[in-house]
């Protein structure tokens, strides 16, 4: 069954703040009782944000053309979810649900 939500984070480089990201993106929708998938769509990261991202749950899409909207265009076609939704993955959002 495919998850309601998909919370689309594009990546290039960002092992410092990923798992901190996919940690309040799985606590927000837990806290709003959404089932969802975290989908990362990687634009040829070097430093293991891949491999962060898998150790954290989130599903890893390779995207080989480079630039930040060829992984938002991938990303939003390989989403599983009916609903899509964008968030960095360089910064720490607030752990918090908007989704009512």
């Amino acid at each position: 069954m495919n998850p309601e939500v998909t919370i689309l984070m594009p990546c290039l480089n960002e092992a410092e703040t990923l798992a901190a990201c996919i940690k309040a993106a799985r606590d927000g929708l837990a806290a709003a009782g959404v089932d969802g998938e975290i989908l990362i769509a990687d634009n040829g990261s070097t430093d293991g944000s891949q491999e962060i991202a898998v150790a954290h749950g989130a599903r890893v899409l390779p995207v080989a053309e480079r630039g930040y909207g060829n992984a938002l265009r991938a990303g939003m076609a390989d989403a599983r979810g009916r609903f899509i939704t964008i968030s960095d993955a360089n910064s720490m959002p607030p752990v918090r649900s908007s989704m009512r």
